[in-house]
């Protein structure tokens, strides 16, 4: 009776937890709205593109190395204090951003820095704490978990650029600021973890061996062990490096590629964004379905005949396509991912494990801007990017072919190097 009081409990409470989680999300995701600012902000400094785009991959970097942090903290505080305090950092970054006119390095502090230490504490916990919620639909969750992230700019692109053009960029940042502080702290409210032994009412885990599944629950130490936790950081890091250089460049390049103005430029973040929600919930049920290794090695050759097309269009529209495509496939692997990391080494410390595996979103989004900004500024052309980046495509899918979950410590013969760390 008490289990079932205990689940009968939480089974309404989750729902509401979900919300909240996506909620938060949209505010954090806003950040994929950067290159609608890019060049209010090149004119306002009189600096280079790659100057400019430093600040998003500090913001990228920042957020990696916090997630992990925020992930720790978690197992000994709890979600709700870190997503708070989330929240003011990432509102109060904006905001400071908003006295940075005359100085890009105060730019670097502020929207860079302070506030992606604020995106990441916050992103770790929807993730980390829905997938606890929600163990009978892994995939599904952790889709819907991060789907409000992917789709954060579609309005906010919108609305940035109407500030931009009627108040100017750094005013915009006031204004964000402070919304983005208002909803991630007002969600933060609702996170908590699931009470000790709830489990969904009528749900029973799955105890049947599958070759998608280690079948044990690893700490953070007995993860790092194996080769296979290096394997999916290298996945998510080549996903995220491909497709970051398509979101940062989004609005530059409709004007460059496609020959439209700056209010059908930022029409293309929007487009973009609502593909990097849909793609982190449909790649991630899919995933439920062929597997998630399957699912990275379809996103990895998709994408590598995208960037192969993308120099060969002229047409907006057809520009569109394609780059709602590849980002789909760059919101896909952080659907996934979270359920893979589970697979592989369990869902009892996955807001540790995989929070530093997101470090891979940090060194990504340094690579992928700034591999395009240089390549644009040193031939004024996509084209050279878009191959190399192809090419690198084409490696990744090799990658995610040969991963296979880690051994599982009977099969191991008990040898310490493999066991150490796991929980059958």
């Amino acid at each position: 009776m008490a289990s079932q009081a205990i689940s009968s409990s939480g089974a309404g409470n989750r729902v509401i937890i979900a919300v909240a989680g996506v909620v938060m999300q949209v505010a954090l995701g806003a950040v994929y709205a950067w290159s609608v600012f890019r060049e209010a902000l090149a004119e306002q400094y009189g600096t280079s593109v790659t100057a400019v785009n430093t600040t998003f991959s500090i913001t990228i970097l920042a957020l990696g190395f916090a997630a992990f942090v925020g992930g720790l903290w978690m197992g000994r505080s709890g979600p709700r204090i870190v997503a708070i305090t989330a929240g003011i950092l990432y509102g109060v970054g904006i905001f400071l951003a908003s006295f940075a006119g005359s100085s890009l390095p105060l730019l670097y502090l502020t929207y860079g820095l302070v506030a992606g230490v604020g995106i990441g504490l916050g992103y770790i916990v929807p993730v980390a704490t829905l997938i606890k919620w929600f163990p009978d639909k892994r995939g599904f969750i952790t889709g819907v978990a991060v789907a409000g992230f992917g789709g954060g700019a579609f309005v906010t692109a919108f609305i940035a650029k109407a500030l931009v053009s009627s108040v100017g960029v750094f005013q915009t940042f006031a204004i964000l600021g402070v919304i983005y502080l208002i909803m991630v702290v007002g969600a933060a409210l609702f996170m908590k973890t699931p009470p000790e032994g709830w489990k969904p009412e009528g749900w029973e885990p799955d105890t049947t061996e599958s070759s998608d599944r280690s079948g044990v629950d690893y700490d953070l130490g007995g993860a790092l062990r194996h080769w296979q936790w290096y394997a999916l950081w290298a996945l998510l890091f080549l996903n995220v490096s491909a497709g970051i250089s398509i979101i940062v460049e989004a609005a530059p390049m409709a004007q460059e590629i496609a020959g439209v103005n700056a209010t059908v430029a930022a029409g293309l973040v929007s487009i973009i964004s609502v593909a990097n929600a849909l793609g982190r919930f449909g790649w991630a049920w899919l995933s439920d379905a062929i597997g998630r290794k399957w699912v990275f090695f379809t996103m990895f050759l998709l994408q590598a005949v995208l960037f192969f097309l993308l120099p060969l269009v002229s047409v907006y529209f057809l520009l569109a396509i394609l780059a709602f495509a590849i980002v789909s496939c760059y919101g896909g692997g952080f659907g996934t991912m979270p359920a893979f990391a589970a697979d592989y080494f369990g869902s009892a410390n996955v807001g540790k494990i995989y929070g530093l595996m997101l470090t891979a979103w940090g060194f990504g989004g340094v690579l992928g801007p700034l591999l395009i900004s240089y390549i644009l500024d040193t031939t004024k052309s996509y084209t050279l990017a878009f191959y190399i980046i192809a090419a690198i495509m084409l490696g990744s899918a090799v990658v995610a072919f040969i991963v296979r979950p880690p051994t599982r410590p009977q099969e191991a013969g008990g040898r310490t190097g493999d066991t150490a760390g796991a929980r059958v």
